[in-house]
């Protein structure tokens, strides 16, 4: 289970909380504009867009969990379990895989308009990457510095949805999950009137009570109102510094903690594994980690984005403690 947001200062920041109870060797890959996609049912690419993302530790192909290409475009894939389904092959259709998904749209195209455009020709196929790599059921959120939207593989084809509150968890589908904000819109950040009733006086006994109703709970419909009334009232100043700060703030307001989501025995927890962030402008990753809690940076333009190579960064996976006495 994951959390997705985007965040808009004087820049765009995208990213997501990566949920999950097992780790797949996760790391920073560089995808340089030489390297060559090879796709199951069409045409290689074998010149492109420059990407950056935390992709799975599979040597040889990017399997992008979320990224961001040099042109600004973002996109990250969340689990949705029960509800993804991909189809058969399609003649006269864009036949990708998944897997193929991230890394043909940020190939291609520089916008979510010219995504937008894509979509109405692209199926997704059921072809696993592996034998021991099935398909993930997923969707996906994709967001540049104009708008955001939501992409589900459902029965009928793909469904394509305007993300206004720029979020996406998991389940229900986005509809449903936006239709649940709903019965929040009373919420404020601010301390409430007392409109229970005007025949006897209630105190205002704390700050903060404006929220009170929030979900706190770390089901993917209640991380979805909790972290859409966290980035909605987010406030900070327009710098690189104060902007990367506040959106990991703001995902660390939905965070999961080892031990809080049971999986199974022996001691198997879901928890978040890796935050990302990234300034879509200037191409850059920001990350943390479960076990370590200081940001690391890798910056796309300062590799060598003509080589034909991966360019691959283990994950800092170990706390930074910064000692000052």
């Amino acid at each position: 289970m994951c959390t997705a947001s985007n965040y808009i200062t004087e820049k765009h920041y995208f990213g997501r909380n990566f949920d999950y109870e097992i780790s797949y060797n996760e790391r920073v890959t560089i995808t340089p504009r030489n390297f060559k996609f090879d796709f199951r049912l069409i045409d290689s690419i074998e010149s492109h867009f420059a990407i950056i993302g935390v992709a799975a530790g599979i040597d040889g192909y990017p399997l992008y969990y979320d990224a961001c290409n040099e042109k600004g475009l973002s996109i990250a894939g969340l689990n949705f379990e029960g509800n993804a389904n991909y189809l058969d092959e399609i003649e006269g259709m864009i036949n990708i895989t998944p897997f193929e998904f991230i890394p043909y749209l940020l190939s291609n195209f520089s916008s979510v308009d010219e995504v937008k455009k894509a979509l109405l020709n692209i199926n997704l196929v059921n072809i696993n990457f592996s034998e021991d790599l099935p398909l993930s059921p997923l969707h996906w959120m994709i967001s540049d510095e104009s708008e955001a939207i939501v992409v589900e593989p459902m029965g009928d084809g793909l469904k394509v949805y305007d993300n206004p509150v720029g979020v996406l968890t998991n389940n229900p589908p986005f509809d449903k999950q936006l239709s649940t904000l709903n019965k929040y819109m009373g919420l404020s950040n601010k301390n409430p009137q007392n409109s229970f009733s005007k025949s006897f006086d209630l105190d205002e006994y704390s700050r903060g009570m404006g929220a009170i109703g929030l979900p706190g709970d770390l089901s993917s419909s209640s991380r979805f109102a909790k972290v859409a009334f966290t980035r909605a009232n987010s406030y900070s100043g327009d710098s690189e510094e104060e902007s990367v700060s506040q959106f990991f703030h703001i995902l660390a307001s939905v965070e999961q903690q080892n031990g809080c989501t049971f999986i199974s025995d022996p001691n198997l927890y879901e928890y978040t594994i890796y935050t990302s962030c990234y300034n879509t402008k200037d191409a850059i990753l920001y990350y943390r980690t479960y076990n370590n809690s200081q940001i690391t940076a890798v910056k796309l333009m300062e590799e060598d984005l003509d080589s034909n190579d991966l360019i691959n960064y283990t994950l800092i996976d170990k706390e930074q403690i910064s000692y000052i006495n």
